[in-house]
């Protein structure tokens, strides 16, 4: 009697737990109890960038799959809009990304797209569309209208080893500034010119590497301007850091690198034969952009950015839906656009450019292929290296401007470069007490 008293005790125990895991209830469980459970099933680490606190998940046992641990998170996470991301034996758990797919997503894709122009003619048709269909979804024109017809205003230039720095502001919208800097050669005559979109790197265009890189090229004889994202170092001051997660960020740092090559092309030493424009990550992501929607860039090179299956995570790369022009593209599409110009794709193997090699060059090479060009574009993948502006990658960029650019290779010394201090290269001040009468003013002290 004592041994079935026991038992019955414990089937009471146990009937609250099984009337939550029922036909009638869809065999609901906590989500967090499940995640933890294929963890544990496929001997995988599970880490988590979300709350599953009271997130329940029903029919959950037969969303798993005993022979894959992907497809049974997959089917786990999708009634709750998240997604996986793998690295090595550990699946970190994350809010669905919209411009964030999968290497095999980019493989499909690119699939298709070579689908869609088996030769030269069909190809340039596509290309045509996508430019147009990109510059109506970014808005780009209506922002063009209504910009101000100003001039820049420069500060004095710093002479240093081989080259002068100087800055420089911009009114573009009624009230609105972008602010840069310039990087001048010191020999006369007409040079090439860079353009410098700044990417997300910590310090914006004040940091090191940013600094070395722009005042090396014009040491090797090029004209380089950089200027602040939107919302970041001087802009900040004029509508804050917030304004930088925002889609109106994505358009405005365009009009800002067309409004800044407008000025510099007006430059009697400028070579209108030889404009390039470079930038890494975020930058990167502006470098194919502004090539696509520009046709005076004569060549491109973006750094650790394209991707068929990334779009840019920050909203001043992917705020706009740009991606849905022509029924769907990529950033390798558009960068293809670029053809039969030169273009070099820096890349590592820790990011989401790892696939480059065998995934979007290829694929680039094709495109090239039509106007038999293919000598016109070009990889430097780093498969050991992460995502950085690095000494490799700085040294890939030197060497392909070097290249088109006819540039000097004998000035490539970094340590000839004077990393200035940051206030050295704000025109407004490090509060903006220096803000011109008229502008935008959000910033708090």
């Amino acid at each position: 009697m004592k041994y079935q008293g026991i038992l019955a005790g414990a089937m009471l125990m146990a009937m609250p737990a099984l009337a939550q895991n029922t036909f009638e209830n869809q065999y609901t469980r906590p989500l967090g109890q499940v995640l933890d459970e294929i963890g544990q099933r496929f001997n995988v680490r599970i880490k988590y960038n979300i709350d599953t606190v009271g997130l329940k998940l029903p029919y959950a046992d037969t969303r798993i799959r005993p022979y894959s641990v992907e497809e049974s998170l997959n089917n786990v996470l999708m009634p709750f809009d998240f997604k996986f991301v793998k690295n090595d034996n550990t699946y970190k758990i994350k809010p669905y990304e919209p411009a964030r797919r999968t290497e095999a997503d980019g493989i499909k894709m690119l699939a298709w797209l070579n689908s869609l122009y088996p030769d030269r003619a069909s190809w340039e048709a596509r290309r045509d569309s996508l430019r147009t269909e990109v510059r109506e979804l970014l808005t780009i024109d209506d922002y063009l209208a209504k910009r101000v017809d100003a001039k820049p205003v420069f500060s004095k230039p710093r002479k240093f080893d081989g080259y002068s720095v100087r800055n420089f502001y911009l009114e573009t919208l009624p009230g609105l500034y972008v602010c840069g800097s310039i990087y001048e050669p010191t020999g006369k005559g007409q040079h090439p010119l860079i353009i410098c979109p700044n990417g997300h790197f910590g310090d914006g265009r004040y940091n090191k590497a940013q600094q070395q890189r722009l005042a090396t090229l014009a040491r090797m004889g090029a004209i380089c301007v950089d200027y602040d994202l939107y919302g970041w170092s001087e802009s900040a001051l004029q509508v804050g850091s917030e304004a930088h997660h925002t889609a109106e960020a994505h358009v405005i740092q365009i009009m800002n690198g067309m409004s800044i090559l407008d000025f510099m092309m007006d430059r009697k030493d400028v070579d209108p034969t030889m404009v390039g424009v470079n930038g890494g990550s975020g930058g990167g992501t502006q470098t194919v952009l502004l090539s696509l929607l520009d046709p005076r860039y004569t060549a491109s090179c973006p750094v650790i950015s394209l991707s068929s299956h990334f779009d840019g995570g920050c909203p001043c790369e992917s705020g706009m839906p740009i991606q849905r022009a022509g029924g769907g593209t990529c950033n390798a599409e558009l960068a293809a656009a670029f053809a039969p110009r030169p273009l070099h794709v820096v890349s590592d193997g820790k990011d989401w450019t790892a696939a480059v090699p065998t995934l979007e060059y290829p694929y680039l090479q094709r495109i090239y292929g039509f106007y038999d060009a293919v000598g016109n574009v070009s990889n430097t993948h780093l498969p050991t290296e992460g995502h950085d502006f690095g000494p490799n990658k700085r040294n890939a960029v030197y060497d392909f401007f070097a290249k088109v650019f006819s540039l000097d290779r004998s000035k490539i010394d970094e340590s000839k470069v004077t990393i200035e201090p940051y206030d050295a290269l704000k025109s407004f001040g490090a509060n903006g007490e220096k803000l011109p009468a008229g502008a935008i003013k959000f910033w708090k002290k």
